[in-house]
């Protein structure tokens, strides 16, 4: 599986994007401002190529397997991040709740000048199982990539 993600909008801090599987737009995503210099929990996550993996020992998986139950089976982590650590492809709908992770979201609304995505555990259900083949499976990449549209 191909996953990408791909940068379209900039608020004043906020990022907006599109996740696609194997060439298909699967929701929006949701993440803090790009910036040159990183700003711990305030920074989106850079552009390149890294890998996804199944996190199964995070502290957020308590909070997930009950809510989630036999669906989820791990957070699902982009992994090898220069000067990152644990982020993870989670629900949220604001930049308050991001902390340098991706959310995930059906739709989104530009609100004082920054982007939020809405129905995010819908998303999250919807796009859950192919994050979770892509993670396990054997190109377990996902390429980052800014093409800002609007």
């Amino acid at each position: 599986m191909k996953t990408k993600i791909i940068r379209v909008a900039e608020g004043k801090n906020s990022t907006l994007s599109h996740l696609y599987i194997d060439g298909i737009f699967q929701c929006f995503l949701l993440e803090d401002k790009i910036r040159k210099v990183k700003i711990m929990k305030k920074t989106a996550i850079p552009e390149g190529i890294f890998k996804l993996r199944l996190n199964t020992w995070g502290g957020m998986n308590k909070t997930y397997f009950p809510k989630y139950g036999p669906i989820h089976k791990g957070m699902i982590e982009i992994a090898d991040l220069p000067t990152f650590s644990s982020v993870y492809i989670h629900i949220g709908n604001t930049i308050e709740q991001t902390a340098g992770c991706p959310l995930v979201g059906l739709s989104y609304i530009k609100k004082d000048g920054d982007f939020q995505v809405l129905q995010s555990v819908d998303a999250y259900k919807q796009v859950y199982k192919k994050l979770y083949e892509a993670a396990t499976g054997k190109d377990n990449q996902i390429e980052i990539s800014n093409n800002f549209q609007f």
